[in-house]
């Protein structure tokens, strides 16, 4: 049969019937938005110091994957829009260095944030540590 290879169910005739993802519920959406918002932040702390994204752990293949900033963005955009991720194609031979988990991330923000925060004037804890008090 000439275009059709041992891979194909045969001719394609238009759409399939198979329903996509429930749509995400309103607590998964708000989930979904935070974490956009905290990748952001993590972002704008981090690229400078040439971290290029998050490490994520992938539970269908047990492996890391390395994924950049602009990637998590968009796999969160399709997410909160589609109701789920496509697969994408990871970067080829990623540095690990390069790459920090979500609970570095986070760590690393929260830290930023409590220095911002003593530092703040009129905040009567500049430059003293909370045992000093």
């Amino acid at each position: 049969m000439a275009g059709v290879s041992s891979f194909d169910d045969g001719p394609d005739f238009g759409g399939t019937d198979r329903p996509g993802p429930p749509p995400l519920t309103m607590e998964e959406r708000a989930g979904v938005l935070d974490d956009l918002a905290e990748l952001e932040v993590f972002r704008t702390l981090l690229e400078p110091s040439g971290i290029k994204g998050i490490v994520v752990d992938c539970p269908d293949c047990d492996e890391e994957h390395h994924v950049d900033w602009a990637l998590m963005q968009a796999n969160l955009r399709q997410l909160l829009e589609e109701g789920q991720t496509g697969r994408h194609e990871p970067p080829f031979d990623p540095d690990p260095d390069d790459y920090v988990s979500w609970d570095y991330a986070s760590g690393y923000a929260d830290g930023v944030a409590a220095m911002a925060e003593r530092e703040e004037p009129g905040s009567g804890r500049s430059g003293k540590h909370a045992r000093d008090d």
